[in-house]
Order: structure tokens, then C-alpha cells, then sequence
């Protein structure tokens, strides 16, 4: 394995990537180093890094931060992994195309991470998995409406959110349709089943209120050997109230963690 510095590029330069390439350019993340930045837009001279095509990272990097949406997951993750490259996944929405993640799981020889982006208690949920089948797991989102409005919506819907003046339920589902129907604002759900190992076992509510501040996520689970219950809320990034604030640090901190720092918490 290479001892220097893993050379990282950054796929999108939006409200997860800015956060991470300026943090790895300013030498926050000991061990790793911004190699590059791949956008589908040019962006001038005042990033910190070159922008490269996918291709040219590829040659360059062997960690790629996919930090652009689950697009690019589908289009590009079997590609980085078979080059040789390590690939660390922050839109895990992608994952509830069960062929798509199995491919990724199988192909190499670069590896696939998932960061745990806006939740916790993920690794403790693995860790019950290990003992036995969880019996019922859920989880519900609760965001600003503007957040949730999406294409496929119908007038009555769209307007439904626009006028709401409290909780509105938007969809209930399992961890595998969810996702697919809220690329931008459900990948916690992925990554909740991910951990439990079963998309159909999580069952999942999007909930639109106006009067939040935060947005916040409730997991709850049970199984022979416990219950569990995680409840977070955070502030919503102020460029993408989609994202929360906390997801590119999410992101830096599963960066340390490959990059060899010492005294994290696995």
C-alpha cells in the first residue's frame, strides 16, 4: 500500500465539496491532499485545485469523493472502482438499486466506502445486525417543504406542501422507493438499510413541516436483544437546505478514518 498521502479528488464542487476540498487544500485532514476537482461546470481559478475530467482524476487520484448526487454513483462507481481507485460514496440514495451495489461491492481492485453522513448510531446497528435480524426499523424525515418539492409532483401535491401550516406526511415507504422518489433529501434512508442489511425492513416517512428550524431524522429499532432509538436534528446548509450542515464534515471525518489518523472511533 502507497505510505504517502492519499491523493483525493472531489466529484462536485457544491455544498459538500467546497467544505471538504477547502478543508483537505488547507491541510486539515493529515495524511490526504487535494489532487483535483471534476465538475460539469468550469470553475475558474479560484478553486484550490485543478479541475480534471473523470478520466484524468482517475490517472491521477486513488480516492475519489463522490460529493454530486447519486448520478453520478451509477454513472462513473464501477469505472473508479475497476481503475484501481478508491471510492468514498456520500450519495448512498444510489444503493437502493440493489444490482447497481452489488456491482460495486464486486468490483475492484479500488474498494467502496459509504460515509454516514447526516445520522449516527449506524455502526451500533451493525453491530446488533451481527446478533440476529432486526424485527421492524424506522425512520422518519422531517424537512422544510421547499426542500421536498419534486418533479414528478402533481399540482394538488405541490400546492398540499406549499400551503401546509404544520406536519404534512408526504410519502411513506420502504428504504428501497423512498430514495428513488427523493434523490436529494433521503439518502439517510440508504444508509439506515445499508447498516440494517434489508431495504424492505426499514420502513421510512418524509414529513414536511414549515415551522421546523432543523431538519431532523428518528431511527427506531428493535430486535430480540434491545431497542434502539437515535434522533438528530440539525440545521440545514444555508447554500443547499437540502444538505445538512453537517455532511461535508461527515464526509472529512470517513476521509481521516482512510487516511490513517489515529483515535477515531470505527
Amino acid at each position: 500500500m502507497n505510505n504517502g498521502p492519499r491523493k483525493v479528488g472531489i466529484v462536485g464542487w457544491g455544498a459538500i465539496g467546497r467544505v471538504v476540498g477547502g478543508a483537505l487544500a488547507a491541510g486539515e485532514v493529515p495524511g490526504a491532499e487535494l489532487t483535483g476537482i471534476v465538475d460539469n461546470r468550469p470553475l475558474g481559478d479560484a478553486v484550490p485545485a485543478p479541475q480534471l475530467t473523470v478520466e484524468q482524476a482517475l490517472a491521477s487520484c486513488d480516492l475519489i469523493v463522490e460529493a454530486a448526487g447519486q448520478g453520478v454513483v451509477r454513472e462513473w462507481g464501477e469505472a473508479v472502482l475497476a481503475s484501481g481507485t478508491d471510492l468514498l460514496v456520500a450519495s448512498t440514495g444510489a444503493l437502493t438499486d440493489e444490482e447497481l451495489s452489488k456491482r460495486l461491492l464486486a468490483t475492484g481492485p479500488g474498494r467502496v466506502y459509504f460515509t454516514g453522513g447526516a445520522v449516527g448510531g449506524l455502526d451500533l446497528l451493525q453491530a446488533v445486525r451481527a446478533m440476529g435480524p432486526l424485527g421492524e426499523v424506522t425512520l422518519t424525515t422531517t424537512k422544510l417543504p421547499a426542500t421536498l418539492e419534486q418533479p414528478w409532483m402533481d399540482e394538488e401535491s405541490l400546492a398540499r406542501l406549499r400551503s401546509a401550516t404544520g406536519p404534512v406526511e408526504v410519502m411513506a415507504g420502504t428504504a428501497r422507493d423512498v430514495p428513488a422518489k427523493f434523490p436529494k433529501s433521503t439518502n439517510v434512508a440508504a444508509s439506515v438499510a445499508l447498516a440494517v442489511g434489508d431495504l424492505d425492513a426499514v420502513r421510512v416517512r418524509v414529513v414536511a413541516d414549515p415551522a421546523v428550524t432543523h431538519t431532523s431524522h428518528v431511527i427506531e429499532a428493535s430486535g430480540p436483544r434491545g431497542s434502539y432509538r437515535f434522533e438528530v436534528r440539525h440545521l440545514p446548509d444555508a447554500a443547499n437546505p437540502a444538505t445538512s450542515q453537517v455532511v461535508p464534515y461527515a464526509v472529512l471525518r470517513s476521509l481521516a478514518a482512510l487516511a490513517g489518523r489515529r483515535g477515531q472511533i470505527l
